[in-house]
Order: C-alpha cells, then structure tokens, then sequence
C-alpha cells in the first residue's frame, strides 16, 4: 500500500505542478483513483488527497481550488455535487486514547446528489450529507446532515430547511 501511497503523491504533484486542462486533469485523476473520470467532472487546480484509490466521483462533479481528501476510508461523491474551495474530506481519524492515537479509523464519507459544499468546509470520517443539502462555509460537519437542509457552524448544526 505505501508503494501506491508513494506512487499517487507523485502523480498528485506532477499534476498539481503543471498545466494542465480539463481534460489532462481528468486523465490523470483516472490513474490516481483508478476509475474513469466523466468528461461532465470540473476540477480546480491544486487538488489534494493522502492516497487516491479510495476517491469515487459521480457525473456533474465540481471540485474548486485547494481540495482535500483524506480518503483511505472511502469518499462517494454523487451526481451533481458542488465542492468549494479548500474543503477537507476526511475519511481517517485516530483515537483519543493517548496510547492508542497513532493508529487509525476508518470510516466511508458519502456526500450525496446534489451536494453543495461551501468554501473551507470540513466533513469529517463516517458522515453523510443528504442529497440537496448545503455545508455552509467553514462548517465542521461531525454528524449526518439530512437531505434538504442547510447546516453550519462548529459543530455545524441544522439552521434552515429548504423548500421542495
């Protein structure tokens, strides 16, 4: 795994270091995630991830400037979601037990249809965002977010739902 690891940060740097259009980007993602990218998938330059394989992106997908994602545990991105920038996916935590904090937790992320994702947001591992849903900016989401609302704070809370 930590050959993978080496290789894709490799990969994420020539990527992040060059110029490139949408389409080399999506090209290049492919190999580090091995899956095809969609041609429909728009992603703002640089992007970042620990390891790459675990990243899956649905049609439609917007990923602004300064992404991170943690997603040794798994990141599902559905159709549609709009992700701001410097927003930090992360699907790894550690214990809080002192002896035990260098090990880690796993736990999938799923950000469903429709997503939006505001500037800096932070979805931490084992959370899904319902579909339509709104992080608002700089949230710090550590619990569902259902479909049709809108969250935000530290911890982000539930402040509106939206209207059918």
């Amino acid at each position: 795994m930590q050959e993978m690891i080496d290789k894709n940060q490799q990969l994420l740097q020539e990527l992040n270091n060059s110029i490139n259009n949408q389409v080399q980007v999506r090209e290049k993602l492919s190999v580090i995630t091995n899956q095809r990218i969609d041609d429909s998938v728009k992603i703002r330059l640089p992007f970042y991830s620990d390891f790459g394989r675990n990243t899956h992106l649905g049609k439609g997908v917007f990923i602004n400037s300064g992404a991170m994602f943690t997603d040794l545990g798994g990141i599902y991105i559905s159709d549609n979601v709009l992700i701001g920038p410097k927003v930090t996916i992360a699907s790894v935590n550690h214990p809080a037990t002192p002896e035990k904090r260098r090990e880690v937790e796993i736990e999938p992320v799923y950000i469903h249809r429709n997503a939006w994702l505001g500037a800096n947001a932070v979805i931490t591992s084992g959370v899904s965002v319902g579909e339509n849903a709104i992080v608002a900016a700089g949230a710090v989401v550590t619990n569902n977010v259902p479909k049709n609302t809108v969250v935000a704070g530290v911890p982000a809370r539930v402040i509106k739902v939206l209207n059918q």
